[in-house]
């Protein structure tokens, strides 16, 4: 039987850190960001816990780093349901690429994450924080989920070819085949 519990290690607690770090630099600081529209790489960082660490670490380095990232540099009033998207996002990123990255499931997470958790549901907190109309909103959120859903693809690809099958054995011995 073996029935044991993934439990998460120092090394994993490591490098949950510095990627909430990466995310929020990312994020609050190398964006282009307007109080409606953001455009970057901070789903990077995300993407690296999905894949190294799994589905509730990928939920967890998402959902802390929009915490922090809003508490130690806001852009706008905290609002919890920006976090919830975030935990999502991370969720759906590590259910579909830990273990199994392929270019199908790449593509089903960028259209998930840009399509359902940023398109949709940002944009009913952003006019629910800010009361903007929803349908209004939502012409220029889903050009800004077209270009990232390319964008995510694209970067995912090649940081899961170039970077993350020379560090994976890290985390996952049994990968180092």
């Amino acid at each position: 039987m073996n029935n044991r519990k993934k439990k998460i290690d120092v090394k994993s607690i490591a490098l949950m850190g510095l990627l909430i770090a990466l995310e929020i630099i990312l994020s609050r600081f190398l964006s282009i960001a307007a109080w409606n529209l953001k455009i970057g790489f901070s789903f990077i960082p995300i993407v690296i816990a999905a894949i190294l660490l799994g589905p509730i670490e990928a939920a967890l380095v998402g959902a802390i780093a929009d915490l922090l990232g809003a508490v130690l540099f806001p852009i706008g009033a905290y609002f919890p349901g920006f976090t919830l998207t975030q935990f999502i996002v991370g969720l759906v990123f590590g259910l579909l690429l830990y273990k199994k990255v392929s270019m199908v499931r790449i593509v089903i997470a960028a259209a998930i994450n840009n399509f359902i958790c940023s398109m949709l549901l940002s944009t009913l907190w952003i006019s629910v924080l800010y009361g903007s109309p929803f349908l209004g909103l939502l012409p220029t959120r889903a050009a800004q989920a077209g270009v990232m859903f390319v964008v995510q693809i694209i970067t995912i690809a090649i940081l899961q070819e170039a970077l993350l099958k020379r560090v994976k054995f890290i985390f996952n011995p049994a990968v180092a085949e």
